[in-house]
């Protein structure tokens, strides 16, 4: 069960995280229209997190454990969402971490991770956990218009202007070496298959590339080489980006954790 539930919260920290990194775009989208998809995007990702976090607290029937615990009062080695999702909005490593936003790195993030989401969830339909099937069910909906948004606009900047394209391929050159971790085994991930709950995502990869590759073609951007850089965010072990964002999220409940709402 404690592997079950490390394999639930990891799709759940996936979506939480990502979708409180697309909310730090509402008021500053390139434009009106983009600045309420993304945080339509975010609602979606985050209401996943909160049927997913709603399951765990379900399993564990301790009387403590809810959906607000999990996502506010776990500490960075506690999260099991992939690096990918947690740096920042820019191919610049800078030493805060934040550096200036690059709607194109936004875009590529997307991409990639939704075009993995589409098989996971589609994949987790047959999961022997009903509560999970039944949740991957709603998810594939909304991972499949995450999915077609990021891709038109992966085309669109990809076979726009000069800076336009230029920036789309440094954002995927940047972003793609995080997308190993998708591939890399993990014993929660594991045991998880072994039950029928999980899905194998090394089976899923030939249908990703497929996706991907089909995406950078008609965006005329070339694929990058993944290789150089093996994420462990799954595994506990976070980029220096990961406590911005905790801090930034968890800091109104952690200071009054006694709040009701």
């Amino acid at each position: 069960m404690a592997a079950h539930e490390q394999y639930l919260l990891h799709l759940a920290d996936n979506a939480l995280i990502l979708g409180q990194r697309n909310a730090e775009w509402c008021g500053h989208g390139p434009v009106l229209e983009e600045d309420l998809a993304l945080a339509n995007n975010s609602l979606d990702l985050i209401g996943q997190a909160r049927l997913l976090y709603q399951r765990v607290a379900t399993l564990r029937n301790d009387g403590k454990t809810s959906e607000d615990l999990l996502a506010y009062f776990r500490n960075e080695p506690e999260f099991r969402n992939y690096t990918l999702l947690e740096i920042a909005h820019s191919t610049a490593l800078t030493p805060t971490a934040r550096g200036d936003r690059d709607y194109s790195v936004t875009i590529a993030r997307n991409f990639l991770y939704s075009a993995l989401m589409v098989l996971v969830w589609n994949a987790l339909q047959s999961s022997t956990d009903q509560e999970l099937a039944a949740i991957a069910a709603k998810s594939l909906k909304e991972a499949q218009y995450h999915l077609r948004h990021s891709r038109d606009w992966l085309i669109k900047l990809g076979d726009g202007t000069e800076v336009s394209h230029a920036r789309m391929q440094a954002a995927m050159d940047h972003l793609m070496p995080y997308t190993q971790e998708f591939w890399t085994p993990s014993a929660m991930e594991a045991a998880a298959v072994r039950t029928g709950a999980g899905v194998e995502n090394a089976t899923l990869r030939a249908s990703w590339n497929t996706i991907v590759d089909e995406a950078l073609s008609e965006a005329t951007l070339k694929r990058p080489s993944d290789q150089g850089f093996v994420t462990t965010g799954k595994h506990g072990v976070h980029s220096e980006h990961m406590g911005f964002v905790l801090a930034e999220m968890q800091s109104l409940a952690r200071a009054h954790p006694e709040a009701a709402w």
